[in-house]
């Protein structure tokens, strides 16, 4: 019997599926193994931990696995690809596929075939594929110069929209709302708070503008809709190479959306959605939020 694993090696977690030709034997989810993120000790104790509670799970022994995917960001740096090519080399039985982490994202998306995948979880990326196999994406440079309408900017566009809306005596609950989730006192202790080298994880602020702009909070609103707009634009830009790249100009890529914010911030998802149909009235949108890993399973299950 032939047995793949798949792994999704994020800065926080890693997610891991090990499976058979049909279906998947065990899924777990562990701590980081990315060498940027952690230091070595660290990252094989959080290696071989998640490997062990697979071979629980499953009954399998992981030095039977034929083939293994890994999707992870920062391929291209020695410090990462190094360190998962030689534990897996000790740990992991058969061949590794080491990828990068839009790859395995676009694959849980289309298996191979063409489509636009908008990532927004705590940051954001746009990524296509043509019917030719060219990728290309938009955005994805990092909170300071990108990531438009992944968590970090929501937190951080709330922000400075709750205090322009306190310069023009505008009401807004998201000045109290936030003082709640960081505990503080007034507004003197939030601008301190706020500005605080090094900077609070804004990211951590959406489910409160979400909370705000449910509740009919209108900057909140504001904030969802332009970051929406502005992520719909990345996708614009995205279609628009993919159309060149292929010579079909009129030819309407497949949308797919994965991360945190795509599944739990609808106003962002669905404000991409309905901005782009103005100008693609035929797009079709897949349906719920891709598995990455599964992306990684198909590629170790195709070689």
């Amino acid at each position: 019997m032939a047995l793949y694993l798949a792994v999704d090696l994020g800065g926080t977690k890693t997610e891991y599926v090990l499976a058979d030709e049909k279906s998947e034997l065990a899924r777990v989810r562990g701590g980081t193994i990315k060498r940027m993120r952690t230091e070595a000790t660290t990252a094989n104790e959080n290696f071989v931990s998640a490997l062990r509670e697979i071979e629980a799970k499953s009954g399998v022994s992981i030095r039977e696995v034929t083939r293994s995917c890994v999707g992870a960001a920062g391929v291209t740096v020695a410090l990462v690809t190094d360190w998962v090519k030689e534990a897996f080399a000790e740990h992991v039985g058969g061949e590794l596929i080491l990828v990068g982490d839009v790859e395995i994202a676009l694959d849980g998306a289309f298996f191979g075939g063409p489509g636009v995948l908008v990532i927004a979880g705590t940051g954001s990326n746009v990524a296509g594929r043509s019917p030719g196999g060219e990728v290309t994406t938009a955005g994805g440079w990092g909170p300071v110069l990108s990531d438009q309408g992944s968590g970090a900017r929501i937190g951080y566009q709330a922000l400075r929209d709750a205090f322009l809306a306190y310069d023009e005596r505008r009401e807004t609950t998201l000045l109290p709302e936030i003082m709640k989730v960081w505990e503080l006192k007034d507004v003197d202790a939030f601008v301190g708070y706020a500005n605080q080298i090094p900077p609070p994880d804004f990211s951590k602020l959406a489910p409160v503008v979400l909370k705000c702009a449910e509740a009919g909070d209108v900057v909140a609103q504001g904030v969802l809709r332009r970051e929406a707009e502005e992520l719909a634009y990345l996708v614009k830009l995205v279609i628009d190479r993919l159309r060149k790249a292929d010579m079909r100009p009129d030819w309407i890529p497949d949308l797919a959306f994965t991360g945190s914010i795509a599944e739990h911030v609808a106003p962002v998802r669905e404000g991409v959605v309905e901005v782009l149909r103005r100008d693609f009235p035929g797009l079709k949108v897949v349906p719920g939020v891709v598995d990455p890993t599964l992306g990684a399973l198909w590629r170790a299950r195709n070689g």
